[in-house]
């Protein structure tokens, strides 16, 4: 017994050695799976880097953060320069053809906060770790505009026609729900954007007021557009209207908050985005362009173009060199009265009393020709110094037809062979500007009643304006003899057009009319003869399919007219081909070619209390993309998301849209774009489509105030989110 006894401790002992060993052992291994895990996916994550390159991985508490941006910015070139990208789905990113420059690097993405800025050079690799947002609160600050005007609350259907002051206060000439609508976003949005941080809460810089209605009945009479903005009040029901802002701002401040965005999904996540800023505090960029639309491999890596409304300048961007420059249009008279009010109802909070903008020429748009011209509308003389061949009395047919006593804005073009702007005198109005297959420049006469051109071949022979010039007010060729007969025709005054293309088919130029429901016109420049087409209109056919709002224009090389229906938020298209009433006095109805129109609702939240397929998102114009410069394919139609930070590219036979979101800085508001083929050889490195940030006021660009600046953005999708 003694010695069994002896005997058992001493086998216990050992055995609880070994049991220990093997604990510990197995505890390691536990312990070190997760470390081998996190090397071997470390391992598989990793980003082959180049010398010009900044790639990693972006985790968070979560694990790896598919979907979310990289951003990388700085300030070592002649212009601030950034480029971002997207995460693929295993959370890596590749920021490709970087100048070899210090940058600032973070990650922004929906559920996100940002992270902190890290100094990186490109040719190593950079992991990054992301915030995820402390509350739903948090992460909603870098939500689009258009989520946050969504929450504005919309009159029901019932209470309209409006019944004035003293009624329910919402204007009489407000008809319908789609009439209310179409003046929140066309009257507010064709601006700036509404939902923004600048605009969503009313900041103290503004002021104290009595209640949150004085507040906004303040800022809508701010600044140099402060008589515009008051104004379009007034088409509401000034109570009214304001009353919807004021509530709209106070459930946000007391902590209402929008629906979630979705992270980029798919091809969303094989975009590069790469941003030159241009300008000045004051800069009014209304458009960009960096080609001739109809050889979109014109102008290969040349200077990418710009107009300064508010003041007058012409912009460039030198994408190689990465240089910004400016010039002033000239103008041929002294003491043409400036296109911007020139006085402030009320201060600007950011500017105080100091007017900003200073525009006689006020260019809004431009085409580049084939000799690399670019042409656009300009004023350089007084209105009332028409030309007597524009007027009663003169021989040109154009006149007989449709004189015109007065004309707002003519044309200029810049040479950049000679850096040397020209003045070509044109008796109608011009806002956009278009150039055929046939070298024919047109120009939508918003001002005028017609829609006009000019022969650039003729001009370049002549340089005589009357020659080379005509216009059309416009008729009804009720007997579609392609001539206009009194007696059975009828003559449709043109008015209000704004965006304008002409037709790789037949060279036939083609407008958009805004409003409710607005209209398409194509013109046979040859007889003049018009044609009027509206979208479908509360179709009972279709319940909560109202569309209405037309405002940009293109045509594909198909000739299928395509248009942005910006009170709707749909994108449309028109084939006249289908069209079974051709002649008689029905064309005269504008509803006349239902078959004619399929119509794409656009992706977005809708405004509270609006039931019909109509969103928040604004599209302030629409362009195609004949030639495959995003390589998306041949004739893809874009519109902007200018309420939604984005631009929207279709794909007609799915009706599904790709949304190119611009992250940073938030306010990425559009108007133009256009797209270009630097080398047809280099795949998706050689191609890009370009928009700006073209707001009126630069200062509502995050960070909101007078160091934000507009910038130039191209837009390349790439065939992965790791491709260099």
């Amino acid at each position: 017994m003694t010695k069994s006894n002896a005997r058992g401790p001493r086998l216990t002992s050992i055995t609880w050695l070994i049991f220990s060993l093997v604990l510990f052992a197995a505890i390691v291994g536990i312990e070190a799976a997760p470390r081998r895990a996190a090397a071997a996916q470390s391992a598989a994550s990793a980003v082959a880097v180049d010398a010009d390159d900044i790639g990693g991985v972006v985790t968070s508490s979560n694990g790896p953060e598919s979907g979310v941006w990289v951003i990388a910015e700085t300030d070592q070139l002649p212009t601030k320069f950034r480029k971002i990208v997207v995460t693929d789905d295993r959370g890596r990113y590749l920021i490709p053809q970087l100048p070899v420059k210090k940058y600032e690097v973070w990650v922004r993405g929906y559920g996100l906060v940002d992270s902190p800025h890290v100094e990186a050079m490109p040719g190593k690799e950079l992991n990054l770790t992301a915030l995820i947002a402390p509350n739903a609160a948090a992460a909603a600050q870098y939500y689009p505009a258009d989520y946050w005007y969504s929450l504005a609350q919309v009159p029901p259907k019932s209470e309209f026609p409006g019944t004035g002051p003293q009624g329910n206060g919402i204007n009489p000439a407000m008809k319908t729900q789609a009439d209310w609508l179409w003046q929140m976003k066309a009257g507010c949005e064709t601006c700036h954007q509404i939902g923004d941080k600048a605009t969503r809460q009313i900041e103290p810089q503004l002021g104290s007021f009595p209640t949150l209605l004085d507040a906004w009945d303040h800022r809508v009479r701010v600044g140099q557009d402060g008589t515009g903005m008051s104004a379009s009040m007034d088409n509401y029901g000034r109570n009214r209207g304001l009353g919807m802002l004021a509530d709209w701002t106070d459930r946000i401040a007391k902590g209402e908050l929008p629906p979630a965005p979705s992270r980029p999904q798919g091809i969303e996540r094989n975009i590069v985005l790469t941003a030159w800023e241009w300008g000045t505090a004051a800069t009014f960029a209304h458009d960009e362009l960096t080609t001739d639309k109809r050889h979109p491999t014109a102008n290969a890596n040349g200077t990418i173009y710009g107009v300064d409304w508010g003041n007058d300048d012409l912009l460039m961007v030198d994408p190689v060199e990465h240089t910004a420059t400016r010039v002033r249009l000239p103008v041929r008279e002294e003491g043409i009265p400036p296109g911007k009010v020139q006085s402030m109802p009320e201060p600007s909070p950011y500017w105080g009393k100091q007017l900003y903008w200073y525009d006689p020429a006020t260019p809004t748009n431009m085409a580049i020709d084939s000799k690399g011209r670019v042409w656009m509308p300009a004023r350089f003389r007084k209105p009332e110094n028409q030309p007597a061949f524009c007027k009663e009395g003169s021989s040109l047919p154009w006149a007989k037809m449709q004189p015109i006593p007065r004309g707002w804005r003519q044309m200029e073009y810049y040479d950049p062979k000679t850096r040397q702007f020209t003045m070509v005198d044109t008796c109608f109005d011009n806002h956009h500007v278009t150039i055929s297959d046939d070298e024919v420049v047109y120009g939508s006469g918003s001002r005028t009643g017609d829609i006009g051109w000019v022969d650039i071949k003729v001009w370049d022979a002549t340089h005589d304006p009357e020659k080379s010039q005509g216009w059309c007010g416009g008729y009804f060729d009720v007997n579609g003899n392609g001539k206009y007969d009194p007696d059975v025709d009828k003559k449709w005054v043109l008015m209000g057009e704004y965006g304008m293309s002409a037709s790789p088919k037949d060279n036939s130029g083609w407008a958009a009319i805004p409003g409710v429901p607005g209209h398409i016109v194509r013109i046979d420049r040859h007889t003049c003869a018009t044609e009027v087409y509206e979208p479908p209109y509360n179709n009972p056919d279709a319940p909560g399919k109202l569309s209405f709002g037309p405002r940009g224009i293109d045509v594909d090389t198909n000739g299928i007219v395509w248009t942005a229906l910006a009170g709707s938020s749909h994108m449309a298209s028109f084939d006249r081909t289908k069209c079974k009433i051709k002649t008689g006095p029905a064309i005269m109805d504008g509803q006349h070619c239902p078959e004619g129109w399929t119509l794409y609702p656009i992706p977005g939240p809708k405004f509270k209390g609006v039931t019909d397929e109509i969103t928040a998102d604004y599209h302030y114009y629409n362009w195609v993309d004949r030639y495959n410069t995003s390589g998306l394919g041949d004739n893809t139609p874009f519109t902007n998301g200018t309420g939604s930070d984005s631009l929207l590219a279709l794909n007609p036979s799915t009706g599904k849209f790709v949304t190119l979101r611009v992250p940073y800085p938030m306010g990425f508001y559009q108007r133009g774009m256009d797209g270009r083929i630097d080398d047809p050889k280099a795949g998706w490195k050689g191609r890009g489509v370009y928009a700006d940030y073209g707001p009126n006021a630069d200062w509502h660009i995050e960070p909101a105030g007078l160091s934000a600046r507009s910038a130039v953005v191209k837009f390349q999708i790439r065939p992965d989110p790791l491709a260099k």
